[in-house]
């Protein structure tokens, strides 16, 4: 095990992410063109009340699953509990948000009950997917991840597209707007198909019902479960709280809706980075060796990560979203848009990384404790902040809530995590990272004023890639990276 292997696996997750993002960001402008303004709000709302409910099926098992199976010397029968296990937890999460979305009363005689009905077919087939990803990861196959998750975004870009371009524009009709649901799920039973395939081919998976072997497994994840659950309450809530709040949920969802999924790179990246790493790290840990050089240029990577997405989101959040949905999503004289939600978010996209750093250093010395109260805290925090500037100031109040409470996670859960599990982070990485940051801005500064058309945003996204490239190598990051 080498850092090679790590970064060829965060390689593969990155690229796949990157070709996700593009196609999302058609699927995204499919949305915006084909739907009013309040089934899109229920769109988006749809879909984020559900991803509270995935975060606790997944009850932290995808982190257990990977340090579990690369330790152990029963892979097929540890893989086999722990397909079973989600499979129980998962049905019963989403029955619960089933029953919760039809019972509600704020919520009868809108569109969100059957949207968030036929939209549970996307965490369904993800999740079981999902756990299936962990025999790519310890075997450090992440192609195939990269070849089912694109085919499952092609084949959604495809159905939507043809639903829209075959349709009238913003439409209201609830058809539509089942049918676009529709297609989501679709495209997440190829993802489960695709991926039960090809991990059926590097792992002989045993599924047999052990007791002892579930029970262990649950109470490994159980802790980290209650630390998901919180995080997706500080990161997920806000857009179900503007639903219950809000009588205009339907478009303060539709303008804020779309700069959340703006957001998902951000928030995704450095978690595919440190699923990479953590098997080594565990691995090195266990066996008594020093790990602060890989902890700390693991820091440095996602360092990078997060000032690139939050430098991205606070100087170019107009084009961005221009490219995202359409014109009547932006900011204007008397209405905020999605544009000041993605810039007000730029702060929550840097942090998330030091705390999604700092949740991972934790686990892996399982330190269950100290970062469950932690992140326990943060979700009394932004359920208060949102509840008390979600009825006065909307979708803004919640990127308030967002900032405050991510300032507090990275305040509190970083000298812990480094207390725990140390780093050794060099001043030239610091000079590093400063220097990256700042060339970066003043680039993204200078060209934002030509950014005034569409098709000039994605020439400029193409040669802020350049430019990011130039910059890396020229600070000698590069360098830093491959020793």
């Amino acid at each position: 095990m080498n850092t090679h292997k790590i970064a060829s696996s965060t390689l593969w997750q990155i690229a796949s992410q990157i070709v996700m993002a593009a196609l999302s960001i058609v699927t995204v402008k499919f949305v915006a063109i084909g739907l009013s303004k309040e089934l899109a709000g229920n769109y988006n709302s749809a879909y984020s009340f559900l991803q509270i409910f995935g975060i606790l099926a997944d009850f932290g098992l995808y982190a257990v699953a990977v340090r579990e199976v690369s330790r152990s010397n029963e892979k097929e029968r540890v893989m086999g509990a722990l397909i079973i296990l989600r499979s129980i937890i998962l049905c019963l999460s989403l029955a619960t948000a089933l029953g919760i979305v039809w019972i509600v009363p704020a919520w009868q005689g809108t569109p969100l009950p059957i949207g968030v009905t036929i939209a549970s077919l996307v965490p369904f087939f993800t999740l079981l997917a999902g756990i299936q990803r962990t025999v790519f990861q310890v075997t450090y196959n992440m192609h195939f991840v990269f070849i089912a998750e694109v085919l499952q975004r092609v084949l959604t870009v495809l159905l939507i597209g043809g639903i829209v371009l075959t349709g009238p524009r913003t439409t209201a009709s609830l058809l539509v707007y089942h049918t676009i649901l529709g297609a989501g799920g679709l495209g997440a039973l190829l993802l489960f198909l695709l991926s039960t395939l090809y991990a059926r081919r590097l792992m002989k998976i045993r599924l047999e019902w052990n007791h002892d072997l579930l029970l262990s497994l649950f109470k490994q994840a159980a802790p980290y479960g209650l630390a998901f659950l919180c995080t997706a309450l500080y990161r997920q809530i806000d857009i179900t709280l503007i639903a219950l709040l809000r009588p205009d949920y339907d478009l303060q969802n539709a303008y804020y809706g779309f700069a959340l999924r703006a957001t998902e790179m951000a928030y995704l990246i450095p978690t595919f980075l440190l699923n990479s790493t953590l098997p080594i790290v565990s691995e090195r840990d266990a066996n008594g060796e020093d790990t602060r050089d890989l902890i700390g240029k693991t820091l440095f990577i996602i360092l990078l990560i997060g000032s690139t997405a939050a430098l991205f989101a606070a100087l170019w959040a107009r084009p961005i979203m221009q490219l995202l949905t359409t014109e009547t999503y932006l900011s204007h004289a008397s209405q905020f848009g999605s544009d000041t939600a993605l810039m007000l978010l730029s702060m929550p996209m840097f942090l998330n990384g030091i705390v999604l750093f700092c949740f991972y250093s934790m686990l892996t010395k399982h330190a269950w404790k100290p970062l469950t109260i932690t992140l326990g805290l943060g979700a009394v925090l932004s359920m208060g902040l949102n509840a008390f500037l979600i009825p006065r100031y909307g979708f803004v109040g919640s990127c308030f809530a967002s900032i405050i409470t991510h300032i507090f996670l990275a305040c509190t859960l970083f000298p812990q995590a480094i207390r725990i599990l140390p780093l050794r982070f060099s001043r030239t990485q610091l000079y590093q990272w400063l220097r990256y940051s700042f060339l970066l801005g003043i680039g993204l500064f200078l060209f934002y004023p030509y950014l005034t058309k569409e098709w000039i945003t994605v020439v400029g996204l193409c040669s802020a890639g350049l430019w990011i490239g130039a910059i890396a190598s020229g600070t000698g990051i590069t360098k830093t990276l491959r020793g």
